[in-house]
């Protein structure tokens, strides 16, 4: 039975003739518009008001082509995302590039913009120092890792850059029982990493007479730029007529390269560097079971030792300086530990965990990690916070 039909007061009648006008459905949608905004006014005034509750931290990268570069932001981004420091830290990320001019700018902009503090791979050593300088008197604190600011008032975070240099020319030296042609492909050029590196290696060689450097490059820390490199030197030699290679970045490429040339997993050279996981793979012994291996990303037992800044290094610098910001003591200089690994210390991680990683695996498995140039140094135990998820695709642990 359908309802009697009521007839509409002239009241309702009055509204339904003037909400149907052109001229009061404008009205409408202003009125609706204007509610819009007010509400997302207050939504941002809550957002900023959240944001000012936070530690205004600035992420400025230099020079980002190269795995290592991204693997390091990566981790940054994780270390500000995790439960800990979530509440904490409003971090924004900017790229300078290979240009300290440019840095120098970006760092100023940064400290305008109110930052309280601002983690920094740093282009050059020196180049920043007046800037750092203007931005500590400022009472922003600045947090370099990897690479060194000299400037006093900056925390550093890295390895001995120059140990590193040191320890992986002289495994080179002795494997070669100090004679033969080396070929030496470097790193991106002005920065700490690459200057006291190079110095300290071609000290030790310098040692040996009987040891000569046939070949030289700059590598960028990019497996493709060192096989380009490599390249140009193989045009006027070949593999025969190279008895070792140093490379801060470029062993896996090179493995590759000779086994493109002929050459049998047994006959490699010797390289000496890098972290790259594609690398600590090939130094596993021939015939080891390893998922998702495939050559040249396969064990080849290939003579190595690998060395790596950790990228976890940018990850420690964002905590550290919520510490230093939260009134905690801090060191001026965290010196990490040199994550060495040969073909005697070489051992798979089968799920990459961080209690795995912990109890001293140093590989990944190429099902875990597909891009050989992604580097495996990521484990620390004052960054439980950020594991492999993070350096993979910047997402915290739990």
């Amino acid at each position: 039975m359908l309802p009697e039909k009521r007839e509409q007061s002239r009241d309702e009648q009055r509204i339904l003739e003037w909400e149907d006008t052109p001229l009061n459905i404008t009205r409408h949608l202003k009125n609706f518009v204007a509610g819009a905004t007010v509400l997302t006014a207050l939504a941002a005034g809550t957002a900023t008001a959240d944001a000012a509750d936070k530690h205004k931290i600035f992420l400025s990268m230099s020079y980002i082509g190269n795995d290592w570069q991204a693997e390091a932001a990566n981790m940054v981004k994780a270390m500000a995302a995790h439960k800990s420091m979530a509440d904490k830290v409003d971090l924004q990320v900017q790229v300078a590039g290979p240009n300290a001019q440019r840095q120098i700018q970006q760092i100023n902009a940064m400290v305008q913009a109110g930052a309280d503090a601002i983690v920094v791979y740093p282009i050059s050593p020196t180049a920043l120092n007046q800037v750092v300088k203007n931005a500590c008197d400022k009472g922003v604190k600045i947090f370099a890792y990897d690479g060194e600011i000299t400037e006093p008032c900056a925390y550093n975070i890295s390895i001995d850059q120059t140990e590193a240099g040191r320890v992986t020319a002289q495994w080179l030296a002795d494997k070669l029982g100090g004679k033969g042609d080396i070929v030496i492909i470097t790193g991106v050029p002005g920065t700490s990493v690459d200057n006291l590196r190079t110095a300290a290696a071609k000290e030790v060689f310098a040692k040996y007479p009987d040891i000569h450097i046939v070949g030289e490059a700059v590598g960028m820390w990019s497996q493709a730029v060192a096989r380009t490199e490599l390249s140009k030197i193989l045009a006027t030699r070949d593999w025969g007529q190279i008895n070792g290679l140093w490379m801060q970045v470029g062993c896996y490429t090179a493995n590759a390269m000779q086994l493109e040339a002929g050459k049998k997993a047994e006959e490699l050279i010797p390289c000496a560097g890098e972290g790259a996981n594609g690398g600590r793979i090939q130094m596993l012994p021939v015939g080891t079971e390893v998922e998702g291996a495939a050559s040249p990303y396969a064990p080849l037992g290939a003579p190595r030792i690998s060395y790596a800044s950790p990228p976890y290094s940018g990850g420690l610098a964002l905590k550290l300086a919520v510490d230093a910001l939260e009134g905690k003591d801090v060191p001026k200089n965290t010196v990490l530990p040199l994550p060495i690994v040969t073909n005697e210390t070489i051992k798979l991680c089968q799920e990459g965990t961080w209690e795995e990683m912990k109890a001293g695996c140093n590989a990944f498995l190429p099902s875990l990690v597909s891009n050989p140039g992604w580097f495996a140094s990521i484990f620390s135990e004052e960054t439980p916070e950020i594991g492999l998820n993070a350096a993979l695709v910047g997402q915290p642990e739990n």
